[in-house]
C-alpha cells in the first residue's frame, strides 16, 4: 500500500481517520493525501460576480490556513502528507481523485449512529462507498494501531464475490490477520440447507484459492436480520475489522442491499472496510 486518501473536515472524526492513515504510513512508507472539500457554490450563493470572487478567495485562503495548522500533528512527523483542497462537495470526485493519484485506500472518520459529522452527514459515507473503486475504510473511534488481527469477511459466497475475496487477501496480507468468512442465513426463501451451504462454500474456496484449506474459518450464523448477524458474530469473536463487498452505484451486493451497509456502518463500533465488486 503506497497511497491513502483521507477526507478532512477538521472534526475529531476526520482526525481519527488521519491517525489511522499515519499508522499505515509508518508500517509501509505510505503517502497520505489529505483532502478538504470547500463548497464555493454555497459561499457564493446570491452574490454579485465581483463580490462572489472576492469572497471565494477569502474563504479559500481561510481554508488553506486552517488546513495547514490542522496537519501540524506530531503523529505525522516523518510522513509525506500532500494537502488537496477542492472547491466543491461532490462525493464522486473522491473516487476521481483516488483514481488520479492511484490511491490504494480511502479512510473516512464516522460519527456513528447519530449520523456522520459535518462533511460526513446523513448518508454521505454510503455515497462515497458507492462511487469508490478504491477500498474504503470507515473509522468509528480513535485507534491505537491498525494491527487488525481478527477480520470478519461477510460474504454470500457467490462466484461474483471471489475477485473481491482475492483482493482482500492481498490487501490484508501484511497484517497477517485471521480472516473469519461469515455467511448469515436468513429465515426466508433464501435460507440454505447444510448440503447447499457445503456446496456453495466449497465451490467458492476452490475458485478463489484452488483448495478448501480455509473451511475451518468458515462460519454460518442464523439471524432474522443480516446486520444483526454480522455485528453479533463480529463482537462474539472479538473482531478488529469488518470487511464487505459492494456493487457500488447499483446498491450493495445481494445480502447487503438497501440501507444494510449504512446500518452496519452507523451501529458498529468496529472499523468497516468495503471493496467494490
Amino acid at each position: 500500500m503506497k497511497k491513502i486518501i483521507v477526507p478532512i473536515d477538521f472534526s475529531d472524526h476526520s482526525e481519527n481517520a488521519l491517525k489511522a492513515a499515519a499508522f499505515f504510513a509508518k508500517k509501509q512508507a505510505t503517502e497520505i493525501y489529505a483532502l478538504h472539500m470547500l463548497d464555493i457554490q454555497e459561499v457564493n450563493l446570491s452574490q454579485s460576480a465581483e463580490f462572489s470572487q472576492e469572497k471565494a478567495v477569502f474563504f479559500l485562503k481561510l481554508a488553506e490556513d486552517r488546513f495547514k495548522k490542522f496537519l501540524q500533528k506530531d503523529y505525522l512527523e516523518g510522513i509525506k502528507v500532500i494537502p488537496i483542497i477542492k472547491h466543491y462537495k461532490v462525493f464522486s470526485e473522491i473516487n476521481a481523485i483516488a483514481q488520479e493519484v492511484h490511491a490504494d485506500l480511502v479512510i473516512m472518520g464516522s460519527h456513528g449512529a447519530s449520523g456522520l459529522k459535518e462533511f460526513f452527514t446523513g448518508s454521505n459515507t454510503e455515497k462515497v462507498i458507492r462511487y469508490a473503486e478504491t477500498p474504503v475504510l470507515v473509522i468509528k473511534n480513535e485507534l491505537n494501531d491498525v494491527n487488525f488481527s481478527d477480520v470478519v469477511f461477510a460474504t454470500d459466497f457467490s462466484q461474483e464475490s471471489v475477485p473481491v475475496f482475492k483482493r482482500v487477501l492481498t490487501f490484508l496480507a501484511f497484517l497477517n490477520a485471521k480472516i473469519h468468512l461469515l455467511y448469515v442465513n436468513l429465515p426466508s426463501e433464501k435460507f440454505k440447507t447444510t448440503p447447499e451451504m457445503d456446496a456453495l462454500v466449497n465451490s467458492f474456496l476452490m475458485t478463489a484459492e484452488g483448495n478448501t484449506d480455509r473451511l475451518s474459518n468458515v462460519n454460518l450464523v442464523c439471524s432474522r436480520y443480516i446486520e444483526h448477524g454480522i455485528l453479533n458474530f463480529s463482537n462474539a469473536v472479538g473482531a478488529d475489522l469488518i470487511v464487505m463487498a459492494t456493487h457500488g452505484r447499483k446498491g450493495l451486493s445481494h445480502v447487503f442491499s438497501g440501507s444494510i451497509s449504512e446500518d452496519i456502518t452507523n451501529h458498529s463500533t468496529l472499523p468497516i472496510m468495503t471493496f467494490k465488486i
